[in-house]
């Protein structure tokens, strides 16, 4: 790759001394050729440690496209389940307060009308607390709280009405996952999707097995998040989001950790996979899921994916307008230009050590201008 990254160098410089994150591994693919840079400090606090190529970061909301997503393609590409198959098929208490006609394609292009974001944490701990059940947070039983209570949720919208990105749908989407596999979440994907990509990176950490000292992350490989206030540490090798973390690890919002290496694994298969070179899923099933999907027409929400905004994109204003991706809360993203066969993902832990850091958002448009300008220079 020839293309002169000096600007897009600076910009991360600039960024640093500025604390919009304490470092960054950049991955740029273009053309079959791959690119990695690597800035700044893995963590700050309790002490300050280098940012390498192979470290591991909570994806966050990277966990949707990247894991619950593709376990729903699976299951599609099987036969059991269909796009437009309601919810209510397979969680009967569901369609309560008009969300009968909600169906999976509904959750997955976030057009069902649920709500962006509830506190379910609150309420978990708040039982517990009241010693209505004893270790309560983050168990089974807090996960299947979870899934209740958005069944009894009252909409926000009408279906198909209004696009509301919604963490409550793919928290659903996760449950089905379970439901109609008859595995957790983790597993599942992990079975089905890492093991066989050779993702060794990637994966769920499963509270439930840390605590049984089944699992064991490497924390020295990982990128602390926030100082949590209400878990009164630095979290490193759990996950950051306080609904994920109260449902044990595993969900299917948020909860996957990976490198940035193991992203472009993995989005290289759906890559070939849509040009038909690889049968890990059907060409028209990745097509599918990858093209704007309509519902709502103001909508720039594909399939579990998102596409750049006409305006005020976090992709900025350089990809194709054939292109796909995700935003993460830490401070990760990824975009994928189909048209010119280029990836560029940016994994931070922006969130370190604090939440309330929302520099990145003026960052991450110029940033990707910079890098699509030099390489098309």
């Amino acid at each position: 790759m020839l293309a002169d990254f000096s600007d897009v160098d600076q910009a991360f410089d600039e960024a640093l001394g500025a604390g919009v994150f304490p470092g960054a591994v950049l991955l740029i693919r273009d053309s079959g050729e791959r690119e990695v840079r690597v800035y700044g400090s893995r963590s700050i606090e309790p002490e300050r440690q280098p940012m390498r190529a192979e470290t591991i970061f909570d994806l966050s909301s990277l966990t949707k496209p990247l894991a619950t997503t593709v376990a729903v393609m699976l299951l599609a590409r099987d036969g059991l389940l269909r796009l437009d198959d309601r919810v209510t098929r397979f969680f009967h208490n569901f369609g309560v307060f008009g969300k009968t006609q909600v169906t999976f394609r509904h959750l997955l292009s976030h057009s069902s009308g649920l709500a962006a974001w509830r506190p379910f944490h609150e309420r978990i701990r708040a039982v517990e607390k009241r010693g209505e059940k004893v270790n309560f947070l983050g168990s089974e039983g807090a996960k299947d709280f979870v899934y209740q209570e958005i069944c009894r949720e009252r909409p926000e919208a009408e279906t198909g009405t209004r696009a509301i990105y919604s963490d409550l749908g793919f928290m659903m989407l996760g449950a089905a996952v379970e439901v109609i596999s008859g595995k957790s979440l983790d597993r599942f994907c992990q079975e089905r999707i890492f093991k066989p990509l050779g993702l060794r990176a990637t994966g769920f950490v499963n509270l439930s097995l840390v605590r049984s000292r089944q699992i064991e992350p490497v924390l020295d490989m990982i990128a602390p998040t926030e100082r949590c206030p209400w878990r009164k540490r630095v979290l490193c090798g759990v996950v950051h989001d306080d609904n994920a973390y109260a449902m044990g690890g595993v969900a299917g919002h948020a909860g996957l950790f990976g490198s940035a290496a193991d992203v472009d694994k993995l989005v290289e298969c759906l890559r070939a996979c849509s040009r038909g070179d690889d049968d890990f899923l059907p060409a028209s099933l990745v097509r599918e899921f990858w093209k704007l999907e309509g519902t709502v027409s103001d909508s720039t929400w594909a399939l579990g994916w998102d596409t750049p905004a006409a305006t005020r994109s976090m992709a900025g204003v350089r990809f194709s307008k054939n292109t796909v991706g995700h935003l993460g809360f830490t401070g990760t993203s990824l975009w994928v230009d189909l048209e010119r066969g280029r990836n560029v993902i940016l994994l931070t832990n922006r969130v370190h050590p604090r939440r309330d850091n929302d520099a990145i958002r003026e960052f991450r448009p110029m940033i990707h201008d910079r890098i699509n300008q030099a390489l098309d220079a």
